[in-house]
């Protein structure tokens, strides 16, 4: 769980709900810095505002769902107003807050690392905007897939929206990338923290992986890809996992 101070996405979250204007400002390892092109209000979009892309990849939620990063709960609160079952996580207190102020039924402070069958048993776990990316890394990623099996039904589903990495021509990514595999880590395994007036989150890793990599992550483990839905004119891309028979 963040601390106060740590909190600066919960923080912007919270301005913005508020009525402040508020800009998230992220920060890689490499001292490159962005902000977030649609800015918070992304954050609160309505289905309508969706991307076509996550408007197709949420049809595939049934069941209970587990929203794996629910920020400030667009995707866990549309899926309660279609009546289905969902508990939204966040290490994010203050996100957390928001989501429940907003509506949210329930949820709960908690990092992607602890989450397991203690908090019940799923028919989808949801990793929308971008937040497969919170598997972190290549071997993380095996040991929370492993994870997510155990607390998942049988006929479970992962929607995992994540971006290719390579479908760039921006020097300093790609510098990036080599700096990475210079280091035995992924290309697309990024070093951020976020910030946001004085607030800081610690640094955490975020993984963006192509469809290859994305099933050689999956090699070995309960899940395989049933399709993918493919975001237009980005390299965005969502993978919908299923289980495989055997497992």
């Amino acid at each position: 769980m963040l601390n106060d101070t740590q909190d600066a996405y919960g923080h912007l979250l919270r301005d913005y709900h508020n009525g402040q204007e508020s800009v998230e400002i992220v920060e890689r390892e490499d001292r490159f810095i962005n902000t977030s092109g649609l800015g918070p209000r992304s954050y609160f979009a309505e289905y309508q505002d969706w991307a076509e892309h996550q408007k197709l990849a949420i049809k595939y939620a049934a069941g209970c769902v587990l929203d794996i990063g629910c920020g400030a709960g667009r995707h866990a609160i549309y899926l309660q107003e279609q009546g289905l079952n969902v508990l939204g996580t966040d290490i994010s207190p203050l996100a957390i807050q928001t989501c429940q102020h907003r509506g949210l039924r329930n949820a709960l402070v908690i990092p992607v690392t602890q989450v397991s069958s203690k908090i019940g048993t799923f028919g989808t776990i949801l990793m929308m905007g971008h937040n497969f990316g919170l598997v972190g890394s290549y071997k993380r990623a095996k040991w929370l897939l492993r994870r997510f099996a155990a607390m998942t039904t049988d006929t479970a589903k992962i929607i995992a929206e994540t971006l290719n990495p390579y479908q760039t021509e921006e020097p300093c990514h790609l510098a990036y990338h080599q700096f990475n595999r210079n280091r035995g880590r992924m290309s697309g395994q990024l070093r951020l923290r976020i910030r946001y007036r004085q607030y800081t989150t610690p640094w955490f890793d975020y993984l963006f992986v192509s469809k290859t990599e994305m099933e050689d992550i999956l090699d070995g483990t309960a899940w395989q890809v049933e399709r993918y839905v493919d975001a237009a004119n980005t390299p965005t891309y969502v993978a919908i996992l299923c289980k495989r028979e055997h497992s």
